[in-house]
Order: C-alpha cells, then sequence, then structure tokens
C-alpha cells in the first residue's frame, strides 16, 4: 500500500515539475519580448549575470549552466553581440576560450526590469519565507543530483 501512495505521490511531483517548467519557459518568453530577443538568449543573458565574477564567462560555463550545446551558446551569443547586449573576447590565457560579459546596455536593460521581476518572485514565491525555500532548494538539489544518476543509468542500460 505504501508503494503505491509512494508511486503516486513521485508522479504528482513530476507533473508539477512539467508545469512550473511550462509556465516559466513562457515567464522567460516574456521578459525576452521585452528585450527583442528569444527565450533561449533571454537565458543566456542571466546565465551570464549568475556566472560572471567580473572577468567574463567562458561558453563552455554557460552551456553547462543551461545544459545545451557549446555550439548553441556560440551561435547565439555572437547574435547578442550583434544586437549589442554582450561582448565577447579572447581569454588572456587561453584565446581559444572567448570571454562573454554583458553590455552596459544589457545591464540597464536587465536593470529597468527589476521591479517587475520582484513583484513576479513575490508573486511566486509567496507562501515561502527564507528558511523554507533554502529547503526547497535542498531538497531539489539532491533530486537533481539523483535524476543525473538515474539518466546515465538508463543510458548505459539502453546501450
Amino acid at each position: 500500500m505504501i508503494e503505491k501512495r509512494l508511486d503516486r505521490a513521485i508522479t504528482d511531483f513530476i507533473w508539477n515539475v512539467v508545469e512550473i517548467h511550462a509556465q516559466l519557459e513562457d515567464i522567460h518568453t516574456s521578459w525576452a519580448g521585452l528585450l527583442g530577443i528569444t527565450q533561449p538568449q533571454w537565458l543566456i543573458l542571466m546565465a551570464i549575470t549568475e556566472l560572471d565574477e567580473g572577468r567574463g564567462v567562458a561558453g563552455i560555463d554557460i552551456a553547462n549552466k543551461l545544459r545545451v550545446h557549446p555550439a548553441f551558446v556560440t551561435n547565439q551569443t555572437k547574435t547578442l553581440e550583434k544586437g549589442g547586449l554582450l561582448s565577447r573576447r579572447p581569454a588572456a590565457d587561453d584565446a581559444r576560450f572567448v570571454l562573454m560579459s554583458l553590455t552596459t546596455k544589457a545591464t540597464t536593460e536587465i536593470e529597468k526590469l527589476s521591479k517587475r521581476k520582484l513583484a513576479l518572485n513575490s508573486t511566486m514565491f509567496n507562501d515561502f519565507d527564507e528558511k523554507a525555500l533554502a529547503e526547497l532548494n535542498a531538497s531539489l538539489a539532491t533530486i537533481a543530483k539523483n535524476a543525473r544518476l538515474a539518466a546515465r543509468l538508463l543510458a548505459i542500460d539502453a546501450s
């Protein structure tokens, strides 16, 4: 009996994640539209914002953060560079790597959205305090780690 309830809880969790993912995609598409870019390009800008510690961010790091192919990041960042939202320069220690940073234009445009983003986050996470969010994030990180392991095991079984 417990097995069936646990299976139901897992299934409910998975469908909730699917729903959240779809809603977040819609939200990201809306933010991107306000900047005149695509949803994947918005995510690239957000990844750079998250990862850049003042030196720029390598394309491989962006690809890993977004779980996409590095060639996709290269293609999209060239478009973002043409739009004046991102600068690309060779790494000082290894010219094979291109480091990317947001331009002043991108930073200004994203900053214009910050009040709206705060309001949206407040709506989405209204029922959570900092401790509850920390616990939720810890649980999700554990599930993500286990899901990566499960995916690798499935890939081994399929081969």
